[in-house]
């Protein structure tokens, strides 16, 4: 079946192809790399007021700006990379966010000292497996839910920004912790199957 002619969530189906290739490979596949999974995060809370359009346009430059979501080095940036930062087009030049992605890394780290894994950690939220939802539009999508309620409260306790119920929503189906792809979309089956 040609990719055009596949039934799509709405979001999704405006023609832009960097869209579609997001929603067909990577929308709501479950993610369990810690360095994937911190790379949503941090995007997610770049996307905050904006577009994620926007921010998949801008993404491959996140990647080289922030050395491959290395939380680590991240974790050690000073003022001087704060600056840099703050001047590179690539990015969203927000000073605020920049500074949550270093607060962000550094809570990160503490994370996957405690739990081993910040995988272990993040998907204790769903029980360690996708929740199926049964959306027949995107209407029926909530901003947020209980479990991101509770994982945006605890991720706060924890020291991190910009993780607030909405965005915690978003990054929950980015990586696949809930499967949000409308009934009639191709990709709601697929990932049915693939269930953890």
């Amino acid at each position: 079946m040609d990719l055009k002619a596949k039934c799509r969530c709405a979001w999704a189906a405006n023609g832009d192809p960097l869209d579609q290739r997001y929603h067909d490979r990577e929308w709501g596949v479950p993610v369990h790399s810690d360095r994937k999974l911190f790379e949503f995060l941090i995007l997610e809370g770049a996307q905050a007021g904006l577009s994620w359009s926007t921010i998949l346009k801008k993404r491959v430059n996140y990647r080289k700006a922030y050395d491959n979501f290395d939380a680590g080095k991240i974790a050690r940036y000073g003022a001087a990379k704060v600056r840099r930062l703050l001047k590179d087009p690539g990015i969203v030049r927000n000073r605020l966010k920049i500074r949550a992605s270093i607060l962000n890394a550094r809570a990160f780290l503490k994370i996957q000292k405690e739990f081993g894994r910040f995988d272990r950690y993040i998907w204790q939220f769903t029980g360690g497996k996708p929740i199926q939802n049964r959306r027949r539009s995107m209407k029926q999508v909530p901003a947020h839910t209980r479990e991101s309620d509770v994982m945006s409260q605890d991720l706060k306790r924890r020291g991190f920004k910009f993780t607030g119920s909405t965005i915690c929503y978003a990054f929950m189906q980015a990586v696949g912790m809930v499967n949000d792809h409308t009934l009639n979309c191709f990709r709601y089956r697929q990932l049915a199957r693939k269930r953890k």
